[in-house]
């Protein structure tokens, strides 16, 4: 089969595929088609269902230029993945899911069809699990979402928290006074925050208790009512520390539960409290599981390798 697809003009056609060759031979390899770029078309030629598949990429893609985005090489590599993929999704599905945000960006949104499963999931849950690797989106989409929650007066406090477990360091053995001592734990939530607010507002907020972040034993005895609350690195917490967590939800109040079970911490004969959340209340139809994997990495390419690597290497172990 073959195609010519028409575009405005020669510059959207090479911005299609970020101005680079490379990109463009990409396209081929991942499709099984033959893509020729000139002027203000490109002619696309190959089995039928690849043709209109890539043929559907570029005609998407060129709607998300045209409205004012920018791509990059990563965001090209990462769609064409995505359109050739086993589980194909819209781009316009993903671009159209904006959360509104502080930051110079002013907005953030989910890139892959689960993490819009994700987005989705926390808008219309008071509780949502997250389970999934490094790099998922699992802790930044959330953080996106609880601010986004904050700025349009829908709870009045966000509460950000996780275990401070000692992951291989001895909290004793570190330098300073308490808060000194749980702040590196608590640093990958303030990564996330900074990159959603200015620190000018994050500071003010702090000081009027608007936003806490702190570790997870200081939620015990407490209520949380008409607050966004985050639980991060949940995969190190015990059972008994999940109830607890779970049962300071308050009224107009939502949670969200990060973690990924193959980075457990805890002593190795010790239960974790996300794992055992995970059979005690899946069957509960309010609380939603989502699934997050190695295809929903954004991060540097390598990281999806990395973990697609170790993911291979223990289920060898395994057997």
């Amino acid at each position: 089969m073959k195609a010519t697809l028409n575009f405005p003009s020669p510059e959207l056609v090479r911005d299609l595929f970020v101005r680079e060759e490379k990109n463009l031979r990409l396209l081929e390899e991942s499709f099984g088609v033959r893509a020729t770029a000139r002027d203000n078309f490109i002619r696309l030629s190959g089995p039928a269902p690849a043709v209109e598949e890539t043929g559907k990429l570029l005609r998407d893609l060129s709607r998300i230029l045209e409205s004012g985005e920018d791509l990059t090489e990563a965001e090209f590599r990462r769609l064409v993945g995505i359109y050739s993929g086993e589980d194909p999704a819209s781009i316009e599905s993903l671009y159209g899911e904006k959360i509104e945000v502080a930051s110079r960006r002013g907005f953030v949104r989910p890139r892959t069809a689960n993490q819009k499963k994700y987005v989705e999931a926390i808008a219309g849950h008071d509780v949502t699990f997250a389970i999934g690797p490094a790099g998922t989106g699992k802790t930044y989409l959330a953080m996106a979402l609880a601010v986004s929650a904050l700025l349009n007066g829908e709870v009045k406090r966000l509460i950000l928290t996780r275990p401070a477990l000692e992951a291989g360091e001895k909290l004793g053995f570190l330098p300073g006074d308490l808060y000194q001592k749980i702040s590196p734990y608590l640093r990958p939530l303030y990564d996330a925050l900074y990159d959603m607010m200015d620190a000018e507002r994050i500071r003010k907020y702090e000081e009027d208790g608007v936003i806490e972040v702190a570790p997870l034993a200081f939620m015990r005895g407490r209520t949380l009512n008409s607050a966004f609350i985050i639980l991060d690195e949940a995969q190190n917490t015990t059972p008994e520390q999940m109830k607890m967590f779970l049962t300071r939800l308050g009224f107009n109040s939502r949670a969200v539960i990060t973690g990924d079970v193959t980075q457990v911490d805890l002593p190795s004969r010790q239960v974790s409290g996300l794992e055992s959340a995970r059979k005690v209340l899946g069957e509960v139809p309010e609380i939603p599981f989502i699934h997050l994997t190695r295809k929903d990495v954004i991060r540097h390419p390598l990281v999806r390798k990395i973990v697609q690597a170790y993911e291979r290497s223990e289920r060898k172990d395994r057997l």
